[in-house]
């Protein structure tokens, strides 16, 4: 696949906010001026501390909050604020979102099966009997089969409702997929088979991903690209492997040595690099 499936261009993001005892409000700039761009098929990494604005960035990208100035393209065509029903549809088979947490992001009333369907005919519509099959097919991508259909979320371990999340947001054949900590809840040896089940995917269908984490051994894994943040704005962009292994900025070297690894011995860090 080629061409740009994503472009985001001079992206920022104010909050108001009432300051208490003061009666005034205060304006906290949460993202400011962040412009990049995911090749069709592609995937990039956004990384940085707590903070650093890398949700709000995904979340604005995702339609979940309006971004205060900057331009987001999706496939060629600019996503603004939905007018009506059928917008708001369109943009959301653009771009799907897995989120953290998979037990909180799936409704406990609903089976797999139901999940799933209900995506299906908002979005696709079609025969009961042409759903299932797009369910049974969707089950076998992510590693899970009809025994796991009729359950409910609290019957499944937190991978496989991770991997329930992931055939959701496929379900609408989206060109870009918004992994937002997907794996962060996840065990160890479970993070390893999602990475890899990702991997897979991506190949298998061309989709793009735009990986938002904190755990840059999940970015080296994953994407060819990285975005590092800071407070809100942009550290560092460039291929992985030159980010990840021999990066310009201090700021990405000192997460970088953060990194626990064998010999690995806490350092504690200087006031101005806290503040610098």
């Amino acid at each position: 696949m080629t061409g740009t499936v994503l472009e985001v261009s001079g992206l920022r993001k104010e909050f108001v906010i009432d300051v208490p005892g003061k009666g005034k409000a205060h304006t906290l700039v949460a993202v400011d001026d962040v412009s990049f761009s995911v090749s069709a098929g592609g995937a990039l990494a956004v990384v940085g501390e707590s903070g650093s604005g890398k949700t709000t960035v995904a979340r604005m990208i995702a339609g979940l909050e309006q971004a205060t100035a900057g331009h987001v393209y999706v496939d060629g065509v600019e996503r603004t604020r939905p007018r009506g029903a059928a917008q708001r549809l369109a943009q959301a088979r653009q771009v799907q979102m897995v989120f953290q947490d998979p037990y909180s992001s799936l409704d406990p009333r609903q089976t797999v099966s139901s999940c799933l369907d209900e995506v299906l005919r908002l979005h696709h519509g079609g025969s009961a009997a042409e759903r299932a099959a797009r369910i049974h097919e969707l089950m076998s991508q992510v590693g899970l089969d009809e025994r796991h259909e009729g359950l409910r979320p609290k019957a499944l371990s937190g991978g496989q409702r991770q991997r329930v999340g992931i055939a959701r947001a496929l379900a609408v054949k989206p060109s870009l997929l918004i992994l937002d900590e997907s794996v962060a809840a996840l065990d160890v040896s479970i993070q390893a088979q999602i990475l890899n089940l990702l991997n897979s995917l991506r190949e298998e269908l061309g989709v793009a991903y735009l990986f938002v984490t904190h755990n840059l051994a999940v970015a080296r894994y994953v994407c060819e690209t990285t975005l590092v943040m800071r407070r809100g704005q942009m550290v560092e962009y460039g291929t992985s492997d030159k980010v990840l292994r021999d990066p310009a900025a201090d700021y990405t070297r000192r997460l970088l040595e953060a990194v626990p690894h064998v010999d690995w011995v806490p350092r504690r860090r200087t006031a101005e690099e806290m503040d610098g």
